[in-house]
């Protein structure tokens, strides 16, 4: 069986949101073994334990990053913990090969419904465009990406619609 290990990246989930609350508490239902983070609650002040975060990534087999879509990529929140545990000599470089073969799968919400995020829509691009980033970030941590849970439309629960990539 595979560890899991689920990293919300929520800036304050307890208190300003409720369709990444809804897919924490259902994951955890399904999934009751996996490893859950919360970055907001763990590490108000953002200041990561970068030893123990890295020790975490390498007992995982797949690591699950669950966030709002902020600005078109991941919250600041998330970003600063990826900035200071996934460093060179741990996810990347010659010695860097902690992650290599673990599965990454990327499960987030937007505020705007889907067909926004389409050429010529208000977003002007499809979803899948706005993930390279996250997508080389995996290829250059030796990770397979796994795809991604997208949930649009999350300004009204009567709104929200998922989907979800092969790959």
């Amino acid at each position: 069986m595979s560890k899991i290990l689920v990293v919300s990246g929520h800036t304050d989930l307890k208190g300003n949101s409720f369709a990444n609350k809804i897919i924490l508490s259902r994951l955890e239902e399904i999934m009751p073994e996996a490893e859950y983070v919360y970055l907001d609650s763990e590490y108000p002040d953002w200041k990561f334990d970068v030893e123990r975060e890295q020790n975490r990534l390498r007992n995982a087999d797949v690591i699950v990053m669950q966030f709002p879509f902020f600005w078109y990529g991941v919250p600041s929140l998330m970003h600063k913990w990826m900035e200071e545990v996934f460093v060179h000599g741990f996810s990347h470089g010659s010695k860097g090969k902690a992650l290599v073969g673990k599965k990454l799968v990327v499960s987030f919400t937007s505020g705007a419904p889907e067909e926004m995020y389409q050429a010529g829509g208000i977003q002007g691009y499809p979803v899948d465009d706005f993930l390279i980033p996250l997508k080389q970030f995996a290829a250059a941590c030796g990770m397979v990406w796994a795809g991604y849970v997208y949930s649009g439309g999350c300004r009204t629960r009567a709104g929200m619609t998922m989907r979800s990539s092969d790959r």
